[in-house]
């Protein structure tokens, strides 16, 4: 029977190439910030646009493979041990003697470190006399940007690379490169090197050889933490082995994801994740710290005080930076998305959200065990916080945070949810702003809250205002973004221009739980909705219902579900008193946890488990991310109890 071939979507043209986004859930990364080295499986980059070694936001080697003269390299093995290693076994079966068993074998293994990247490769016989190869190192040296690289606009080289006396060197994208192969001859062709070991393999024994690349950016406004983390997984036992090995994984790349400022060296964040996001974001950085906290309370008052130094203290529409406001997103440069009319400063301020979610972390820092002293000193940090929310978050003075993108250049959305498309009406239609999120106003209630805890218990003036904020913020609430449909009353997502509920049923009602912001029976509606088989897909939950004309199980913000987002519910309903639907999402995520071999991307796609067994990976989702790590805890809180090792330091009552 001759195939068919349905011709409804017209084919690209052949001959003018669309630029695309490099996909990266079928790549292998090993990482120690801020350096990342993403391969495919076997170790060899070149294949995937997002191969490469990379520094910050450049990278510095675009392509890599291993050869060994007389034999083909046949990969059999390749395991991530820990967030910055690869190890990858492999045959060299053109070298063996006959027989059916493998005589000859090759072990790669590569390091990742916070200054950069090194590889041994270890040639082991069984045979019994000795015998030369050579073993080949190729690679291509690289110089692209990031956002060029993202953009899938293809790269950029480096202009040269020199040969110097103890290797090679090459500069470009603000890089510094230093590559050095003890014993190896050296060819360079352009940007292509090869390095090149003529061995003798002992009978019966192992030749080993490596090389190491060191790369610094010298005016990185982020650097490496030093020392190791706080925290460790011995001890770690919940019952279960699944999550055992998760929070093992997720702590060792939250270990590698630590970073620092030049200001600051001694205090570290979170940077918000592999590979395009190796840097300091409010939003990002705030939650992985605070869904940390009953694992380390030293990265959430490092993030607080970083934060704090960069607190707007002017009003530029070009950065929208105001005075109070918590920063967005820290750079060494402007960031462009080619494509989209998007360019951002290099610190630029365009978020809703990060000013109030940092007093929430102070506050819950502090009740971790932060000392006294050290939240005494941000004090003054959160009263123009507070003077922000009131001044400028409400932009039209309707009693609710909302924002704008003022430029035509910046992020159109400003809530976690920051893509384009993200805040639509159940029919599909897009919300016009200023545009008042239902989770941001749920900050703002328990940031106004606990702000009043704060100043009570320091003694400065301004509680009793902060909690007759906290009442009318609640009472208009109710008021305005309540919706219903035929299952009932439901928050929408937002308010849009004209004060309209945008009613398309999404995940963030989830983040309103354990707010305060909701009554009892409002809190029992919102947690029947997340785990409905609309909302919950088995895997987590959904950023969009399946009811919504808008949904899309592969969309990144309408119907995928991100791990984050899934976590802050399952930390809302347990607060709730919702133990019973925490452990049906957390068993969700936990599913989903094993079906991506214990490091959970960005996101996933919402496609419901009984359809498809196993979570069906987001093509492009970022991974390891630090609040996708970090929401191992309250999945362990839901199915194991409180975390079972104290961080340093007195925690409150």
């Amino acid at each position: 029977m001759p195939e068919t071939v349905l011709n409804d979507a017209p084919a690209r043209t052949a001959t003018v190439p669309v630029p695309l986004q490099p996909l990266l859930s079928g790549e292998t990364v090993v990482l120690a910030a801020p350096v990342q080295a993403w391969s495919a499986a076997d170790a060899t980059m070149g294949s995937a646009a997002i191969h490469g070694i990379w520094v910050g936001d450049t990278r510095v080697v675009s392509a890599l493979a291993t050869a060994v003269r007389g034999s083909a390299v046949e990969t059999i093995s390749s395991a991530v041990r820990g967030a910055g290693r690869l190890q990858v076994e492999g045959l060299l079966r053109g070298l063996d003697d006959p027989g059916a068993d493998p005589d000859v074998r090759i072990s790669r293994r590569r390091t990742v470190d916070p200054r950069g990247c090194s590889e041994e490769l270890s040639v082991t016989s069984r045979r019994r006399e000795e015998f030369r190869t050579t073993v080949e190192v190729r690679l291509r040296a690289d110089a692209s940007s990031m956002e060029l690289v993202k953009a899938g606009l293809g790269a950029t080289p480096p202009a040269h690379v020199d040969v110097a006396g103890d290797g090679l060197r090459w500069n470009g994208g603000g890089a510094e490169n230093h590559l050095r192969a003890p014993g190896a001859d050296v060819t360079v062709d352009g940007v292509d090197v090869t390095l090149a070991w003529s061995l003798p393999v002992p009978a019966g024994g192992t030749v080993t050889v490596g090389w190491r690349l060191d790369t610094d950016l010298p005016e990185a406004v982020v650097h490496a933490a030093r020392g190791p983390a706080s925290w460790s997984t011995a001890g770690l036992r919940s019952g279960d082995d699944r999550l055992d090995r998760w929070a093992a994984r997720a702590l060792d790349d939250l270990a590698a994801l630590r970073m620092t400022v030049p200001d600051r060296p001694e205090d570290v964040f979170l940077a918000a994740g592999a590979p395009w996001f190796f840097t300091l974001f409010g939003r990002d950085s705030i939650w992985a710290a605070r869904l940390l906290l009953p694992v380390d309370h030293a990265v959430a008052a490092g993030t607080l005080r970083i934060l704090a130094d960069r607190q707007g203290t002017r009003s530029v529409a070009g950065t929208a930076e105001q005075p109070g406001k918590i920063m967005h997103e820290l750079r060494r440069e402007p960031l462009s998305i080619p494509g989209e009319g998007v360019t951002l400063a290099p610190l630029y301020y365009g978020t809703i959200d990060a000013t109030p979610l940092w007093i929430c972390l102070l506050h819950d820092a502090w009740r971790a065990g932060m000392a006294d002293v050290e939240v005494a000193e941000l004090l003054p940090n959160l009263e123009r916080a507070l003077t922000w929310m009131v001044e400028f978050g409400d932009s039209d003075g309707d009693g609710f945070l909302e924002y704008v993108d003022e430029t035509g250049h910046g992020l159109a959305n400003q809530g976690w949810k920051d893509s384009g498309d993200s805040v639509q009406f159940r029919d599909g239609r897009f919300a016009d702003g200023p545009i008042a999120l239902c989770e941001v106003q749920a900050y703002a209630h328990e940031a106004a809250l606990k702000a009043a805890d704060l100043l009570e218990h320091f003694g400065r003036p301004g509680a009793d205002r902060c909690r007759e904020e906290a009442a009318r913020l609640r009472s208009a609430f109710r008021n305005s973004f309540w919706v219903e449909d035929e299952e009932g009353p439901y928050p929408a997502i937002a308010l849009d221009v004209h004060k309209n509920p945008v009613n398309s049923l999404t995940s963030n009602i989830g983040h309103l739980l354990g707010t305060g912001l909701l009554d009892r029976e409002e809190e029992e509606r919102v947690a029947a909705r997340l785990v409905s088989s609309a909302m919950s897909s088995g895997f987590g939950v959904r950023t969009m219902s399946t009811t919504d004309r808008g949904y899309w199980p592969l969309s990144y913000h309408r119907g995928s579900v991100w791990t984050h987002d899934t976590a802050i519910a399952i930390a809302g309903l347990l607060r709730s008193g919702f133990a019973a639907e925490a452990r049906q999402l957390a068993e969700g995520l936990l599913a989903a946890a094993v079906g991506f071999g214990f490091r959970m991307p960005e996101l996933h796609s919402g496609d419901a488990a009984e359809e498809v067994g196993r979570p069906v990976p987001y093509p492009a989702a970022c991974h390891p991310q630090a609040w996708s790590a970090a929401a191992v805890v309250p999945v362990w809180t839901a199915l194991a109890g409180a975390w079972p090792l104290t961080p340093p330091g007195p925690a409150r009552s």
